[in-house]
């Protein structure tokens, strides 16, 4: 079954360092009217130069500088985020990268205070299971009361936030974008998900032989939907993307099959698991009376050997934390 497996931020930083899928990107997940202005034909990438507080700069944040139609640029501060948790700080990284970013421009190009400053527009794609729910805007963390008169001088930055899991995956099998297949391969619930992406994937660069160079870290995201899944390694690894198709395809059945005899049995164990939680609840209750929330938690997140150890300890133990100690 699907697990927190996901491709690496190199291999992410691999991809969005082609200008065609960044453009493949915004055209397909930002708001349109964010777009209108932009000449995306000449976008072109930024070198950054700063450092985080340890002294690195993070490898998975790309730069794009893109100019607008009218004069001038944007510059699109792409941050990938490959947390297993959500980035509950992220609001404040993003200012601080946007004022580190401020500071080369105003170096290496010797703005004036009558140049002014490029507008920036951070982004950030996050590809873990949880959803998201961190602050989007920096103003969210800073704790004033409402109607405060220091409002007007706290900072305020907000965020533009893709988050790849909460896309309907109908949504994304009906998108055009090269991106939304990316986003499937990362989140495939069975083989049948890779195959099909694999074979969309496919017949997008028949139809588009100049897009991105980017065939080869598809066939690598492949492989790691197929590691994600555990399915069963192939014998040889394919040096083609219409290789790979083939290959899993002929595969597929048995692939599908052996899924859903492992679906199964987890579906068994999951089913035993809560039927021995809910009678240890059970006893709990008759034993201690009402319950704090935090024991059905434990009991939730609890493995077979783990409810079995509590449920031998519930009439000896005179206070409810000594079961599960």
């Amino acid at each position: 079954m699907p697990n927190s497996i996901h491709a690496s931020d190199s291999l992410y930083h691999r991809f969005f360092s082609h200008a065609g899928m960044v453009v493949d990107l915004l055209r397909g997940f930002l708001d349109p009217s964010l777009l209108k202005e932009l000449d995306l034909d000449r976008l072109r990438r930024h070198n950054s130069k700063f450092t985080t507080r340890k002294g690195q700069r993070r490898r998975s944040d790309v730069i794009w500088e893109v100019p607008f139609h009218h004069g001038g640029s944007l510059f699109v501060l792409l941050l990938l985020e490959f947390q297993s948790q959500v980035a509950e700080w992220m609001a404040l990284r993003v200012d601080v990268y946007t004022g580190l970013l401020y500071q080369q421009l105003v170096d290496e190009r010797k703005l004036k205070p009558h140049d002014g400053l490029p507008p920036v527009l951070p982004i950030v794609l996050y590809n873990g299971e949880p959803r998201w729910h961190a602050a989007t805007s920096l103003r969210d963390l800073i704790h004033l009361p409402e109607g405060s008169s220091l409002w007007k001088f706290q900072p305020e930055l907000r965020y533009y936030l893709i988050d790849e899991g909460a896309y309907p995956k109908e949504t994304l099998e009906d998108s055009p974008s090269l991106t939304a297949i990316l986003f499937r391969l990362e989140h495939p619930k069975n083989p049948e998900c890779v195959v099909q992406a694999g074979k969309d994937v496919s017949h997008w660069f028949n139809k588009h032989p100049d897009g991105p160079p980017v065939k080869q870290l598809f066939l690598e995201l492949m492989l790691a939907g197929m590691t994600r899944l555990k399915l069963d390694p192939l014998p040889a690894i394919p040096e083609d993307l219409q290789e790979m198709v083939i290959m899993l395809t002929a595969r597929i059945d048995q692939w599908a099959m052996n899924f859903k005899q492992e679906g199964k049995l987890e579906g068994k164990l999951e089913g035993k698991l809560e039927g021995i939680a809910e009678i240890l609840l059970d006893l709990l209750q008759e034993r201690f009376g009402a319950l704090p929330d935090w024991v059905q938690t434990r009991l939730a997140a609890a493995d077979l050997n783990t409810l079995k150890v509590w449920s031998k300890r519930v009439f000896g133990a005179e206070r409810i934390e000594q079961i599960f100690q």
